[in-house]
C-alpha cells in the first residue's frame, strides 16, 4: 500500500494557511477549467451544426450532471472519510474507503451504462428534448452512457487524489484528458461528418484516457494510496459513511441535473432557440464557476485534514481565506463579462437572433449574482468535508433544487420567457442567505481551540 504518511500530511497540518491553499488549489483549478472548456468546446463545435444540435448540447449536459452526480456522491464520500482518518493516523481503514469506493464506482457505472444504452432515446425526452432536438441528444448522449463505469472511476480517482493533497497528479488525467477532446471535436464532428455522435465519441474517448492515466498515478506513484482488492469491504458502516459524507454532491449536482432539464421543458415552451440559449449561457457560467469549485477542491484537503486532527483554528481559517479569494475573483469576472454578454452568446450561435436575445438577458441575470456563488460553494464544501451531513445536504440541495425548482414551475406562468431567464439568480440569493444561517451555526459550535 502506498501512503504519503510524512511530508504531505505535515504540510496539510503545519504548512501556513494561504499559500498552502493557493498551492493546492491552482492545479485543481486549471484543471477543472480544462474539464469545462472542453464542454465548451463541444457547445461551440456542435452549435455549427444548428440550433436543434446546440440544444441537444443541454440536454446532453444533464445525463453528464447525472453521471457526475453519482461519482462525485462516491468519490467525495470516500475521499473526505479517507482524509480525516489518514489526519488522525489511521491509515489502514483510511485504504478501506478509497479501495471500496473505486470498485462501488465501477459497478455503479455499469448498471448506467446498461440501462442508458437501452433507454437512450427516452431518456432525452425526460430530460427535455424535443421533436427536433431528440436525434441529436441521443446520438450524442449514446457514447456517454457506454463509457459511463470509465468516466465515473475517473471523476472517484480525482477527487481520492485531492483529498490526499494531490491536486497536480489530479491535473495530469483531467488535463490530458480536455486537451484531447478539444482535438478530437473537430475531427469526429466535421472531418468524419459524425456530427453530434462525433462529440459524444470524442468526449468517451477521453474520458477513458483520463481513466487510464489517473489508474496509473493511483496505483503506480509511490506517494499515493493505491487501489487494491484485498482492502475492499462489505461493511455496512463503510458504505454508511461513504453515502452521509457524499449525499451533499448527489443533492447538489443530481438535483442540478433535475432542474436544469425542468428549464429546458420550460423553455421548450418558447421553441429549440430558448433551450439552446440557455444551454449557452449555462456551459458559459459553468466554466467561471469550475475555477470557483477548484478552489474549494483545493480547500478541501486541508479542511477535512485538519478537523481529523482537531486544529480547529486552521479549520476557520481556511475557510475565511477561501471564501474572500473565491468571492473577489467572481466580483471581477462579472465586471469584465457583464458588458460583453451579447457577445458572448454571439459567438457560440450567431446565426439565430432570437438565441442571441434569449441568452443575453440570462447571461446578464446570472453574472449579477454571480458574487455570491463563493460563499455559497465553500459553504457546501466546508460542511461536506467537516462530516457536517445533513446541512452539507441542505445546501447542497438548496441553489438547484429546493429553491430553483419551486421557481421553475410557478414563475414562467406569470411572466412567460422572463422568468426562465431570472430563475437561477433568485434562487442563488435564496441559497446564499440560507448558506449563511448554517454556517454561522457552525462556527459557534467548533471549539476554540
Amino acid at each position: 500500500m502506498h501512503v504519503a504518511k510524512t511530508s504531505r500530511s505535515e504540510q496539510l497540518l503545519n504548512d501556513p494557511i494561504r499559500p498552502l491553499i493557493l498551492r493546492l488549489s491552482v492545479p485543481t483549478i486549471i484543471a477543472m477549467m480544462i474539464s469545462t472548456f472542453y464542454n465548451l468546446a463541444d457547445t461551440y463545435f456542435v452549435s455549427r451544426i444548428g440550433t436543434a444540435a446546440s440544444g441537444a448540447t443541454g440536454i446532453v449536459f444533464s445525463v453528464m450532471m447525472i453521471i457526475q452526480a453519482v461519482a462525485f456522491t462516491i468519490g467525495m464520500g470516500s475521499g473526505s472519510c479517507m482524509s480525516r482518518l489518514m489526519g488522525k493516523g489511521d491509515y489502514e481503514s483510511a485504504s478501506k474507503f478509497l479501495s471500496t469506493g473505486w470498485f462501488l464506482g465501477f459497478t455503479i457505472g455499469c448498471i448506467i451504462a446498461i440501462v442508458g444504452t437501452i433507454f437512450c432515446d427516452d431518456i432525452v425526452v425526460v430530460l427535455g428534448a424535443t421533436p427536433t432536438i431528440e436525434p441529436f441528444a441521443a446520438s450524442y448522449a449514446l457514447y456517454i452512457f457506454i463509457a459511463t463505469p470509465l468516466i465515473m472511476c475517473s471523476f472517484i480517482m480525482n477527487n481520492i487524489l485531492r483529498f490526499q493533497g494531490h491536486t497536480l497528479y489530479a491535473l495530469y488525467g483531467i488535463g490530458l484528458g480536455g486537451v484531447l477532446n478539444l482535438a478530437l471535436d473537430p475531427f469526429f464532428i466535421f472531418y468524419l461528418d459524425m456530427g453530434t455522435a462525433g462529440a459524444g465519441l470524442a468526449t468517451a474517448i477521453a474520458q477513458s484516457v483520463s481513466f487510464l492515466v489517473l489508474l496509473y498515478i493511483c496505483n503506480g506513484k509511490k506517494d499515493t494510496m493505491a487501489i487494491r482488492m484485498t482492502h475492499i469491504t462489505t461493511s455496512r458502516k463503510v458504505f454508511y459513511h461513504i453515502f452521509y459524507t457524499g449525499m451533499p454532491s448527489l443533492a447538489r449536482q443530481g438535483i442540478s441535473s433535475v432542474s436544469v432539464a425542468m428549464l429546458n421543458i420550460a423553455a421548450g415552451a418558447f421553441g429549440d432557440a430558448a433551450i439552446a440559449a440557455l444551454s449557452i449561457s449555462t456551459r458559459f457560467t459553468s466554466f467561471i464557476d469550475a475555477a470557483v469549485i477548484g478552489f474549494g477542491h483545493g480547500f478541501q484537503p486541508v479542511c477535512s485534514f485538519n478537523f481529523g486532527a482537531q486544529n480547529f483554528n486552521r479549520v476557520k481559517q481556511a475557510f475565511r481565506f477561501a471564501v474572500v479569494m473565491t468571492s473577489s475573483m467572481l466580483i471581477v469576472m462579472c465586471v469584465i463579462c457583464f458588458p460583453f454578454a451579447e457577445e458572448i452568446v454571439r459567438f457560440f450561435r450567431a446565426e439565430d437572433a432570437y438565441v442571441v436575445s434569449i441568452g443575453t438577458v440570462v447571461l446578464q441575470a446570472q453574472l449579477i449574482t454571480m458574487p455570491l456563488w463563493g460563499f455559497y460553494t465553500m459553504s457546501n464544501m466546508f460542511t461536506q468535508s467537516i462530516g457536517y451531513g445533513w446541512r452539507a445536504l441542505l445546501l447542497a440541495a438548496s441553489r438547484r433544487g429546493l429553491f430553483l425548482i419551486p421557481i421553475i414551475i410557478t414563475l414562467p406562468h406569470f411572466i412567460g420567457v422572463l422568468g426562465i431567464e431570472i430563475a437561477q439568480p433568485l434562487a442563488d440569493v435564496c441559497a446564499f442567505t440560507l448558506a449563511i444561517i448554517i454556517v454561522r451555526g457552525i462556527m459557534h459550535e467548533l471549539p476554540n481551540k
